[in-house]
């Protein structure tokens, strides 16, 4: 097993498994998220024979880092896993901080038809390491540290359900990477039963719902999982799970041209979200080679958050990144694979 997919409550069960003091866990825990070591041998306070334990029962390897894109406040990683597969993290400077946008499964089974993961099948869930150390590794590279972390990049998180929470406990902790919960972000698609299970967990994670359309028709369309949770069931499970937590949700909603752009999918869509207590974030489509939806025009995305406004409801248009990268999610791990 790899040493980073083990949570702080694993490694002082492991300890104590083997005749150990629990203490060490959190000396464990500091030596791999506070002073970075590259091997166990940098390890000074923990007996040599515990030490020789660890290396017979964990690998210490991180990925393999095969490509960086970079342009302004945006760096795009490219990492291939040990399995030879790849995935992708975008790092964004914003003025509050360093954000980091990770991958959660090497595919996607979702098959959102404007989405250039879901274009590409899920080959499988990442481990919880292989999540932690895309924020490693991208820190090494930053030489600062990451602030804010969102799982939006390839793959659906809560089909990855149980290594998505072994990941928030590893970077949330003190000891770990002390990423604050509620600048955590995590984003579905619409898979209902993990929504309401998610409404459960202790840490303020923020849930985000890509939502794309405000009606059952239109989303059936470009988004196969309203076949499987319709807008009604997903949107009665937001209502319970803002009910338990009273978090604030945000809609994901990317604009594509003549599609779900229009005035009157404005207006639906007010009348979705607008008894809820969430935020609409607008974002400008970025096209791929590969699929043929368009980016809305400047001058219908700003009717479209007009109306929005007009009608009471938060609503951001995200800030456009790497224009001069392969910006869309899965695109640089499609031009690798696709050689």
């Amino acid at each position: 097993m790899n040493i980073y997919n083990l949570t702080r409550d694993e490694m002082e069960e492991y300890f104590v498994s083997h005749g150990s003091k629990k203490f060490h866990a959190d000396q464990l825990f500091s030596w791999l998220y506070e002073k970075r070591i590259s091997s166990i041998s940098e390890i000074t306070d923990i007996k040599k024979e515990m030490l020789d334990q660890l290396s017979r029962d964990f690998s210490f390897s991180k990925l393999k880092l095969v490509q960086v894109e970079r342009d302004k406040d945006v760096c795009k990683y490219l990492f291939e896993l040990f399995d030879g597969e790849h995935i992708e993290a975008v790092l964004m400077k914003h003025d509050y901080g360093n954000s980091v946008c990770v991958s959660s499964q090497v595919g996607c089974n979702m098959g959102c038809k404007f989405c250039e993961s879901g274009r590409r099948k899920k080959v499988r869930n990442l481990e919880a390491w292989e999540m932690v150390t895309q924020l490693l590794m991208i820190e090494e590279d930053l030489k600062d540290r990451v602030s804010h972390v969102v799982v939006m990049g390839i793959g659906e998180p809560f089909d990855n359900y149980d290594n998505l929470l072994k990941f928030f406990s590893i970077i949330n902790h003190s000891k770990g990477l002390a990423i604050g919960a509620r600048h955590i972000t995590v984003s579905t698609c619409g898979i209902v039963p993990k929504i309401l299970e998610f409404s459960n967990f202790p840490l303020q994670i923020n849930l985000a719902i890509s939502l794309h359309a405000p009606n059952d028709t239109l989303r059936n369309k470009i988004m196969p999982i309203n076949k499987a949770y319709p807008l009604k069931e997903l949107m009665k499970a937001l209502e319970i799970y803002l009910k338990k937590t009273n978090r604030r949700i945000t809609f994901e909603y990317i604009l594509l041209n003549g599609i779900n752009d229009t005035e009157d999918c404005a207006l639906e869509l007010a009348h979705l979200v607008g008894h809820l207590n969430c935020y609409v974030n607008l974002i400008p489509y970025n096209e791929t080679n590969n699929l043929e939806f368009k980016r809305s025009n400047t001058v219908q995305i700003m009717k479209f958050y007009d109306i929005l406004k007009k009608n009471r409801v938060a609503v951001t248009i995200r800030r456009e990144f790497g224009g001069k990268i392969s910006a869309a999610c899965g695109q640089l791990r499609s031009k690798k694979e696709e050689l």
